[in-house]
């Protein structure tokens, strides 16, 4: 059995991986705070709010924490792909308490995920990690300071998991067939783009480029990025690390 946590399965990327990873035969758990539309028996939907990621990780580990040492499964894999970009406008204007729900929801959240992978996983079992990214992690965009360094931090913090995974410590000798990729999907037909655009431009500066990828038809349908996400869980001889822009492998970025 190949076995897959998807967080944000309630729409957009989330829900086209939950289906797409379904369709190629894997059980898949979804998380997310809002219901799931998916009827299958080899689909597990937990409504988690990943604002709180303490308790969080309390509900998963209850609920499927053995499903994730079960020797039946024969590959394990984690998708983070659940993102928060209410938080928009100017860097000097961000209020505080708002800031730690971002940070909750897009840092400590997937890194509380990844630790309890690795914790719970068969050392010997093959695991994939998949980091949603975005440009946003590496390209500053005005009126997004809360999502770039978040999407920054979450880029880095798969980078140091990797060179843990590649050490000779506990993590890498336990764990020689596990793998990370920060993935960019591109710019996806999703509620996040759509927030982007109905947002006032003395908030978000940029929200011009954001309506004209729509009106030029740029946004690529939520299956597209699903599919190279499902590939990269299915594939082997991964670097401990990797980068893909949408298009994957041969858009890896070193």
């Amino acid at each position: 059995m190949r076995l897959a946590l998807v967080t944000g399965t309630s729409s957009g990327i989330g829900d086209a991986l939950a289906h797409e990873l379904l369709r190629r035969g894997w059980s898949v758990i979804g998380v997310s705070r809002r219901p799931s539309a998916i009827r299958t028996d080899r689909y597990t939907h937990l409504r988690v709010d990943l604002q709180d990621p303490a308790a969080m990780i309390g509900r998963i580990e209850t609920s499927i924490g053995a499903r994730l040492s079960d020797p039946g499964v024969g590959r394990l894999a984690l998708v983070n792909n659940a993102a928060h970009i209410a938080l928009l406008g100017p860097a000097p204007q961000i209020d505080p308490a708002e800031l730690l729900k971002v940070y909750a929801v897009n840092i400590a959240a997937p890194v509380s995920l990844m630790g309890l992978f690795l914790r719970r996983g068969r050392p010997q079992c093959p695991l994939r990690i998949v980091n949603l990214s975005s440009g946003a992690a590496t390209r500053p965009l005005p009126g997004m300071a809360a999502y770039c360094t978040s999407k920054a931090a979450l880029r880095m913090a798969g980078m140091v998991l990797a060179a843990e995974l590649e050490d000779d410590g506990p993590a890498g000798r336990q764990h020689a067939d596990a793998t990370i990729l920060s993935y960019e999907p591109g710019i996806v037909d999703t509620e996040m783009q759509a927030a982007a655009r109905s947002a006032p431009a003395n908030v978000m500066p940029m929200v011009k480029m954001f309506k004209q990828f729509a009106a030029e038809g740029r946004l690529v349908p939520p299956a597209t990025p699903a599919a190279e996400i499902a590939d990269y869980l299915e594939g082997d001889r991964h670097p401990k690390f990797s980068e893909w822009r949408h298009g994957g492998p041969q858009a890896r970025r070193t």
